[in-house]
């Protein structure tokens, strides 16, 4: 048996158990006498048979003379009853044989169980000491864990703090570039005899100096442009999304995050945030792609996030727009033609309330809807890309983290202290019918936003033939993309009016650009001397974005848990806009 066990019942069961077995033997002795009394009275009968039969026989024998097959007959007889009285006394005399031999036996099995009880005793004692000292070890190493766990909280919390300390030394707005390599349709309306010439539109002309830098060399001029990372045309998508990762953490710590893609067509801002997912054969339930794009691996690894937090305290939800003509599609809604405008909440955010969302809960449901927008979003074939976008896609991820009850205790403390709080709830519209106000029954939480924007590509109108609508959607295109170059420079300019409105692409990311979220804007830049003029203005562009100074990014603070109501556009429930 294994040690440690309390074997006490056990021996007395056995010695119990012995005891009824000796009983039973004895019981059985008994009657066997009983059966051995019986035998001699019937020999004593069979005996006394035997001689009435004999002087029967005599008397008869006397009188009448007795055939030999009579005789023979009582021969047989008498020698069969013989045998049987020799067999019954065998059998006599092996049950006084076991009789004799079973007290002794008996003293042998008690003495033996005895001894195993005194031994197992003996090994009850010694495990009970045993776990004693295992006792006491536990509650030190309980002591020790609990330590370790208040260290790792500390250090848990100074990590955060570090780690958000760095991403706002390297800048709330960064901008990285990436140049893509020379592809085939680069050469195309060229004399292809004039291919790799000095001076042909295919030639090189962007090239990638370091980590830091790239060149543009042409023959007027060489020009350098700096960022805080560049990619070269060789660099892989997940060496692009290992600069993304880390602000997915500050996601989470309570700051919202913005990535978007800018460049011209063609030059590769659909590959860099979308990648294999872009393809109409996409099957999410296959394992990840190596192409995979930033969007993709981005929401992977805020799952994989998630999945380390305690169960039950962060939920997604997911958006898919696009900008198109300057007006804004909802493209998971059944009327995508159905056009939206940004509301301003009570606390100062911007949101679209009617814009479906949709609660997810694994990277294949998001990519899934991902996929869905993308069948209805607006593209068309110019000379400069086969598929070339008309339109800017916001694909928006809300995640809600439900803060600590202490928060609750707080909002309520503060409320009831400040007058001037709560007159200014009484002053509120009555047909407002979202609350901050935190209730017995409400549970403050966080919301943050991740937007992942892939811009319609700037393009050379003459360059790219378009025509007809196509000719008014790159209109409209270049308009938005020079609002979003005016936004920027004002920002930098510190100057008193930003003109968000002039667009509403730089109206709905107001708060990415010139609010409290962090910045990376992607720029995708072509190498060919035919895009040199729009290469420069993108490596421009990116220039400007990184003399903007924001200030130190603000950390999303809870509310209260919001009420919530059905979306008429037939989606998920809408949370209050002035909660967003």
């Amino acid at each position: 048996m294994p040690l440690g066990i309390d074997r006490t019942k056990f021996y007395a069961a056995k010695a119990r158990e012995l005891e009824a077995q000796s009983l039973r033997k004895d019981e059985r002795i008994a009657s066997l006498e009983t059966e051995n009394a019986m035998l001699y009275l019937k020999l004593a009968h069979l005996h006394g048979e035997v001689a009435a039969a004999k002087r029967e026989a005599s008397a008869s024998f006397s009188d009448l003379e007795i055939s030999d097959q009579f005789k023979t007959s009582v021969i047989h007889k008498s020698a069969k009853l013989r045998q049987d009285i020799q067999t019954v006394k065998q059998e006599l005399a092996k049950v006084r044989e076991a009789a004799v031999e079973m007290p002794g036996q008996f003293r042998q099995y008690f003495q033996r169980a005895c001894t195993v009880v005194q031994h197992h005793t003996a090994v009850y004692e010694s495990n009970s000491s045993n776990i004693t000292v295992l006792a006491e070890q536990v509650a030190q190493l309980q002591q020790a864990l609990n330590d370790v766990t208040e260290r790792h909280a500390r250090e848990k919390k100074r990590r955060q703090e570090l780690h958000n300390a760095l991403m706002e030394l390297r800048g709330n707005i960064r901008v990285h570039g990436r140049l893509r390599p020379l592809m085939e349709f680069d050469a195309e309306n060229e004399d292809i005899n004039a291919l790799g010439r000095p001076g042909t539109r295919s030639e090189v002309v962007v090239h990638y100096v370091d980590d830091e830098n790239i060149c543009v060399r042409t023959n007027k001029h060489n020009k350098v442009f700096e960022f805080e990372r560049v990619y070269n045309s060789t660099e892989k998508q997940e060496s692009v999304f290992d600069e993304v990762q880390p602000m997915l953490t500050s996601l989470l710590d309570g700051y919202n995050v913005c990535i978007m893609a800018y460049g011209q067509t063609g030059s590769g801002k659909t590959h860099t945030m979308l990648g294999s997912h872009r393809n109409d054969d996409y099957n999410p339930s296959h394992d990840p792609h190596p192409d995979e794009g930033v969007i993709p691996r981005a929401t992977r690894e805020l799952f994989r996030l998630i999945e380390e937090k305690p169960l039950g305290t962060h939920t997604i939800e997911v958006s898919v727009v696009e900008v198109y003509n300057n007006d804004i599609r909802d493209l998971l809604s059944r009327d995508p033609n159905a056009k939206h405008d940004v509301v301003t909440g009570g606390d100062g955010q911007l949101s679209i309330p009617t814009v479906t969302s949709k609660s997810v809960d694994n990277v294949d449901a998001v990519m899934s809807l991902v996929q869905y927008g993308l069948k209805t979003r607006k593209e068309s074939a110019t000379l400069v890309h086969e598929h070339s976008s008309r339109s800017h896609l916001i694909v928006t991820l809300t995640v809600t983290t439900k803060a600590p009850s202490f928060f609750a205790k707080s909002a309520t403390l503060d409320t009831e202290a400040s007058p001037a709080v709560s007159l200014a709830k009484k002053g509120r519209s009555s047909s407002q019918t979202w609350t901050n106000e935190p209730t017995a029954n409400q549970q403050p939480v966080i919301r943050t936003k991740l937007q992942l924007v892939d811009l319609a590509g700037s393009e050379c109108v003459g360059m790219s033939g378009v025509k007809g609508a196509a000719l008014r959607e790159a209109s409209n295109i270049n308009k938005s993309l020079s609002a979003l170059a005016d936004v920027l420079g004002a920002l930098a300019e510190h100057r008193t009016h930003v003109p968000y409105r002039n667009s509403r692409l730089t109206h709905f990311l107001q708060d990415s650009i010139g609010g409290d979220a962090k910045l990376l804007v992607l720029l995708c830049v072509s190498p060919a001397q035919r895009y040199i003029t729009e290469s420069l203005q993108c490596l421009g562009f990116g220039q400007r974005a990184r003399q903007v100074q924001r200030g130190p990014t603000k950390r999303r603070l809870p509310s209260s848990a919001e009420k919530v109501a059905p979306d008429s556009s037939g989606g998920h429930p809408r949370p209050s806009s002035a909660n967003r």
